[in-house]
Order: structure tokens, then C-alpha cells, then sequence
């Protein structure tokens, strides 16, 4: 979901996007594709939700060791679109397969991005 809105106080536009992205990496493409074509219309833009996908094995607990190739598209469309993550507080990890023990496995899925623009005008 994308929409453009207006803040009240700054009277500064914005875009806003509020997203899930499938699980599987071949499913995400037009969800990235869609990002870069928001990420032209040269607004202050946020998008918010569950990526799916992790930046870094930091973003990753248990489980097999994580094959980074398959976050490649994925930090690509970042840098394209050239957002940044804004971090977080709270809770590292985002996402739990609720499995025991051994193969419990956390992964940071969420995540909160924003362009350049977004930091100038909403400080």
C-alpha cells in the first residue's frame, strides 16, 4: 500500500508505503521493481513492513548458517532506490519460527526505510 500524504504541521508531502514481501526471492522482484519506480518520483518517501529478507548475517540467530546471496537483490534495491534503514528499539529480531532448541531460529524481517529527503523534511 503507497499513498501520498500531508503533514499537518510541516505542510510538506510525503510517500508512505506500508508493504509485505513474499517469502520467496523470486516472488519479491516486482515488489523491488515497484520500490524503484516510487524511489523516482523524487518525494520524501518512508516504507515500512516485512522485507523477508535480511541485510546482514548480524540480522540472523540459529538455524543453518544463512547464505547471503540470497539478500543480493534486495541490498541492490536499496542502494538503487537509496533508501536507509532507520533502525529500531526494542527486540533485535523481529521474527521467530517458534521451533525448540536447536532449531529455533530469529531473524530481523522488519525493517523501517527512508530516502534522503525523508530526513531533511521530517526530522
Amino acid at each position: 500500500i503507497t499513498c501520498r500524504a500531508k503533514h499537518v504541521e510541516h505542510n510538506e508531502k510525503f510517500i508512505f508505503s506500508l508493504l509485505y514481501a513474499k517469502c520467496k526471492e523470486h516472488l519479491r522482484r516486482p515488489l523491488w521493481e515497484r520500490l524503484y519506480h516510487i524511489s523516482n518520483m523524487g518525494s520524501p518517501w518512508c516504507t515500512i513492513g516485512d522485507f523477508n529478507v535480511i541485510t546482514s548475517t548480524d540480522e540472523k540467530h540459529g538455524g543453518i548458517p544463512y547464505n547471503m546471496n540470497k539478500s543480493l537483490e534486495f541490498i541492490d534495491i536499496i542502494e538503487a532506490c537509496g533508501i536507509m534503514d532507520i533502525g529500531y528499539s526494542g527486540q533485535h529480531y523481529t521474527w521467530c519460527n517458534q521451533r525448540s532448541d536447536e532449531a529455533r531460529v530469529w531473524k530481523r524481517l522488519d525493517r523501517a526505510m527512508v530516502n534522503d529527503k525523508w530526513l531533511e523534511c521530517m526530522p
